[in-house]
């Protein structure tokens, strides 16, 4: 009996650094924004998986495939795209889902230097509602994890400043959809 107690007594011990241990957890961001003009006339500006014009971080989208998902990462079937930013940085993407009658993409970063932006494993979903004839909502959803993904990250690496650079990427970017649209620009 006394044998079994300190078995137990060992692996209960061992918990607390177990649980420290366990790395990285799934970040999430959601930003949206109102937009006052019809959904169509946004998803004219957004839905294009093959140009991302309207993110103000991006120089240049060279891609290919158009708006067709791709069946898998491996089959290289689908829609691509490099992003060039205006800081040099590169980005590649692929197209998971796409449907233009619901006003909906979601794709993936297949490569990025964490120099560039703090993420792996990263995926997002833009989603264009209306809200009445001429006001819509633009939705940019992202799921990712930290730009380093062992334990002890740095700290321009960590949960936060991952976070913080997709929040600031959308915010900024929603912000400036809203003003060329509703600016007439």
């Amino acid at each position: 009996m006394l044998k079994r107690f300190a078995i137990a007594a060992a692996i209960l011990g061992s918990l607390p650094a177990v649980a420290l241990a366990h790395g990285p957890s799934r970040q999430k961001v959601e930003e949206s924004v109102e937009i006052n003009a019809p959904a169509a006339k946004v998803w004219a500006v957004v839905g294009n998986f093959q140009d991302m014009s309207w993110v103000p971080a991006v120089a240049k989208t060279e891609g290919k495939g158009g708006n067709k998902p791709a069946t898998s990462q491996a089959s290289n079937d689908g829609a691509t795209r490099t992003l060039t930013l205006k800081n040099g940085g590169v980005i590649e993407e692929m197209l998971d889902d796409y449907d233009a009658k619901d006003m909906t993409y979601s794709y993936e970063i297949t490569k990025v230097d964490v120099k560039v932006l703090p993420v792996n494993d990263y995926s997002s979903h833009i989603t264009v509602t209306a809200d009445g004839d001429n006001k819509s909502t633009l939705e940019w959803k992202g799921a990712f994890y930290r730009g380093y993904m062992n334990n002890d990250p740095p700290p321009n690496l960590n949960d936060e400043a991952s976070k913080k650079a997709v929040e600031d990427l959308y915010k900024s970017t929603l912000a400036a959809v809203k003003a060329k649209i509703e600016g007439g620009k």
